[in-house]
């Protein structure tokens, strides 16, 4: 407080005044949390990596089995055939975590792109038919 308050004009200049006073600090209390955000953002990284590579994401349950049979078959039976057991029970784990969530993010990219591919087979197909049609 600068001055005593004296009158009720002055006391609502007050209260403007650390209302201001109350905003500013608010957005500098902001800044500096998307700052520390931004400085802690290679070590939530790290913690989403780990995450990724030691649980396993359970909502597509189709491509897991797909992937954890394509692991199996390669890693377990060919990179992995002269590896101690150790080896061919851990990489194995890991590898079908981490695949699970990656399939998990790509899952609606490579849908759009087989929606793409089959209506463009389609259309293709409906294509060569009307031309058909249309020499005879």
């Amino acid at each position: 407080m600068t001055k005593q308050i004296r009158s009720y004009n002055d006391l609502l200049k007050e209260r403007q005044r650390l209302e201001l006073l109350a905003q500013a600090q608010k957005e500098v209390i902001y800044y500096d949390i998307q700052q520390i955000k931004e400085e802690l953002r290679p070590v939530r990284n790290a913690f989403d990596f780990v995450r990724k590579v030691t649980t396993m994401d359970k909502t597509s349950l189709l491509l897991n089995l797909g992937s954890e049979i394509a692991i199996n078959t390669v890693v377990r039976r060919f990179i992995l055939s002269k590896a101690g057991w150790i080896a061919k029970a851990v990489v194995p784990f890991f590898l079908k975590n981490y695949s699970s969530h990656f399939l998990a993010d790509q899952k609606d990219k490579w849908i759009e792109k087989l929606k793409d591919w089959i209506s463009s087979r389609n259309g293709h197909a409906h294509k060569t038919d009307e031309s058909y049609s249309g020499s005879d």
